[in-house]
């Protein structure tokens, strides 16, 4: 097979949870384990660290393997789900796996695939493995996919666990309270391996004191060691400035991820990052300005409030839960624009009432689906959104919609693609 219809293979043999949902989770580590066996157990040739949470989890991700990176470590970096390509999900160096990997990869399992009938995720972080091992990367970082506890890449043992938030999401598999929610996340913690949580929370806070008491756990929260002290844009770069309790000296980071939600990111990182110092590893503070300065570049993280043209002004994110979207507004409150276009699209298993009741009724809305089979209807949507007064037209894809809000649009207008990570997927840009 040429890479092409390796991809075919791919989507059709294995259940795909981007596109069809739970009925895709593959529950337990029976397969994940017999492919690694399979693979030479490759997981166990690599340092890794290991992401969970809610939201922010892809932009922690990012941002610590570009710090990482700056410092001079041959950096690994597995997230999901891709945006355009499928290689975007396993990067060493910020370098997208090459096609003839996947290829060869997927040859050689193939009979196994057969016989142990996995899904495309367990796949996918058996390749991402077995791809860090092969490069030699000295570290990587691995983004959970859904919880953590019963995750895929759970199966790895971490130098740090990081847990950014806990927040609504997926509660039809991860449970309908967010104590529920924290203990799946919270399962990514290792006996004696350290963790940092990036937000404390009362109703979470004890989930995870508990569980890193269970398991002998220093157990570090973001904000107890950090404070974002103020914060600024310049030159399109976000400037934030923290403080450390005992220290006069405050340090300011320039992040190339220029919108005010990743001011949160940022602290969990800088902690995690502290804990990385404290288990070895070299990263000068200069390591640490640079790698945030220039995430984009170094890992090509993209759909986190991205503008991709001005006049009007187009910009991407990837929100799609209520407390992803509840960073977006807060965003939209403190940017400039004439009058606000929304083109919108979300899949059918999140709380779409929820996050409709959230947003502005003084724009214009485009609502339109992603093309795979878990996209809500664009006329459901459209007729959900009337319920919350929210008005506006349906259009066949993201970017007939984009077209028709270009048409309509002032200079001085802002058009906002959001909802659903599929949909900022199909973008033509």
């Amino acid at each position: 097979m040429n890479y092409q219809q390796t991809l075919d293979y791919m989507y059709a043999r294995l259940p795909m949870f981007s596109r069809v949902g739970s009925d895709a989770v593959k529950s337990g580590f029976a397969n994940i384990i017999a492919l690694c066996e399979i693979l030479g157990n490759p997981h166990q040739k690599t340092k890794f660290m290991h992401v969970a949470g809610t939201n922010g989890k892809g932009s922690v991700s990012h941002m610590l393997a570009a710090v990482l990176q700056s410092a001079g470590y041959r950096t690994g970096l597995y997230t999901s789900p891709h945006l355009k390509d499928f290689r975007e999900r396993v990067k060493v160096n910020g370098q997208m796996i090459d096609e003839s990997r996947v290829v060869d990869f997927i040859e050689r399992i193939k009979p196994f695939i057969e016989s142990i009938q996995p899904s495309f995720f367990e796949i996918t972080v058996a390749m991402a493995f077995d791809h860090f091992a092969a490069e030699g990367a000295d570290i990587a970082i691995i983004e959970t996919g859904l919880g953590g506890r019963l995750d895929s890449t759970n199966i790895i043992e971490p130098v740090l666990s990081v847990i950014t938030n806990i927040g609504w999401d997926h509660v039809q598999i991860l449970g309908d309270t967010l104590e529920k929610i924290a203990m799946e996340k919270a399962g990514i913690i290792k006996p004696n391996i350290p963790v940092v949580v990036g937000e404390k929370k009362a109703e979470t806070e004890d989930v995870f004191r508990d569980k890193a008491a269970a398991t002998g756990s220093a157990l570090f929260f973001a904000g107890d060691h950090y404070h974002v002290e103020n914060w600024m844009y310049e030159d399109e770069m976000l400037l934030v400035e923290v403080s450390e309790p005992g220290k006069t000296d405050h340090r300011k980071y320039g992040l190339d991820l220029n919108v005010q939600y990743q001011i949160k990111n940022l602290v969990t990182v800088l902690e995690s990052c502290r804990q990385l110092r404290a288990a070895g590893y070299h990263l000068a503070e200069e390591a640490i300005v640079q790698g945030l300065k220039h995430v984009r570049k170094q890992t090509g993280l993209h759909g986190r409030w991205e503008t991709i043209q001005h006049n009007p002004r187009i910009v991407l994110d990837v929100a799609h839960n209520e407390s992803g979207m509840q960073e977006l507004l807060n965003q939209l409150e403190i940017s400039t624009y004439h009058q606000l276009h929304i083109i919108l699209g979300m899949v059918k298993d999140k709380d779409v009432d929820t996050v409709l009741h959230m947003l502005p009724h003084n724009a214009v809305y485009y609502f339109t689906s992603a093309h795979i089979p878990r996209a809500l209807d664009a006329a459901i949507l459209k007729n959900k959104a009337a319920l919350c007064g929210l008005r506006g037209h349906v259009f066949e894809d993201v970017n007939v919609a984009i077209a028709a809000a270009k048409a309509h649009a002032h200079k001085d207008d802002l058009i906002l693609v959001c909802g659903s990570v599929f949909l900022v997927g199909e973008v033509k840009c």
